[in-house]
C-alpha cells in the first residue's frame, strides 16, 4: 500500500463553481518531493492541511475535520474505462492517489500512517457537487458518482503532522470497533438515508459537517432511485 500521487491545486475563477467566490482549487496536479502536511488549525487557517493547496468553498470542503482527501487509483481506472478516456492522478481533486489500500472499505476513525511521520484519520466520503460535475465535464456527475459501486473516496483529518511524498508507504496502524465505512457513509448520507441512525456508531470519528452536507445534497439533488 503506498501514495503514487501527491497533488494540490491553485484557486482559479471557474464558470461551473457555485462557491461564493467564483473560484475552485479543484484541479489538482502531482506535486514533486515532499510536502508538508498539518492540520490547517495550526496553520492558523482553515482550508486544506497539505502545503501548497488551495481550497476555496470551505462551506463543504477544507478545516481540521477534511484536511485531506484520498481517491484508490483502482478506482480511477475504473473510470478510465466507463468514461473511455485516460483520468491522471488528481483528476478527482484528490490530495493523495493510493495504490493497494481499501480507501472505500476504510472504517470511520481509522488511521494510517503515511511515510515514516505523517498519521491521518478518516472521517467520511466525498459527496460530489456541481463544481466536480463541471470539472470533469459530464452531464449528471453527480448522481452517476453517486451510484457508483467505485466509491466515494475517504476524507482525513492530520493526527500527526510531516512530510510525505510519492512513493511513502500506507499503513493501517489503528481500526475502530464499528463497522461503518466510508462506503456505508457514503451511501446513508445520500441515496440510502435509512442507513443514517446505524453510522451513528461511528459518531464521534465523524466530519463534523455530515449531515448539513447530506441534507445540502438531497435538496440540490434528491436521493434518486
Amino acid at each position: 500500500m503506498k501514495l503514487i500521487s501527491v497533488n494540490a491545486g491553485r484557486a482559479e475563477a471557474v464558470p461551473y463553481t457555485d462557491s461564493p467566490s467564483g473560484m475552485s482549487g479543484i484541479d489538482k496536479r502531482p506535486v514533486e518531493g515532499r510536502v508538508r502536511v498539518e492540520a490547517p488549525s495550526a496553520r492558523g487557517v482553515g482550508a486544506s492541511g497539505l502545503a501548497g493547496d488551495t481550497v476555496c468553498d470551505l462551506r463543504f470542503h477544507g478545516g481540521d475535520d477534511r484536511a485531506v482527501t484520498a481517491f484508490a487509483r483502482e478506482d480511477m481506472d475504473v473510470w478510465e474505462r466507463e468514461l473511455g478516456r485516460p483520468l491522471a492522478n488528481g483528476s478527482f481533486g484528490e490530495n493523495l492517489t493510493t495504490l493497494g489500500l481499501d480507501v472505500n472499505g476504510a472504517l470511520i476513525g481509522e488511521r494510517w500512517r503515511v511515510g515514516s511521520d505523517v498519521v491521518l484519520e478518516v472521517t467520511g466520503g466525498r459527496i460530489p457537487c456541481r463544481t466536480f460535475e463541471g470539472f470533469v465535464r459530464e452531464k449528471g456527475w453527480v448522481r452517476r458518482f453517486t451510484r457508483s459501486t467505485a466509491g466515494p473516496g475517504a476524507l482525513l483529518r492530520v493526527i500527526e503532522p510531516g512530510e510525505i511524498a510519492a512513493g511513502d508507504a500506507v499503513a493501517v496502524v489503528h481500526r475502530p470497533a464499528h463497522p461503518v465505512t466510508v462506503a456505508l457513509l457514503h451511501r446513508a448520507a445520500t441515496t440510502e438515508r435509512a442507513l443514517l441512525p446505524s453510522t451513528l456508531v461511528a459518531a464521534e470519528w465523524m466530519e463534523s459537517g455530515l449531515l448539513r452536507v447530506a441534507r445540502t445534497y438531497t435538496e440540490k439533488y434528491g436521493t434518486g432511485a
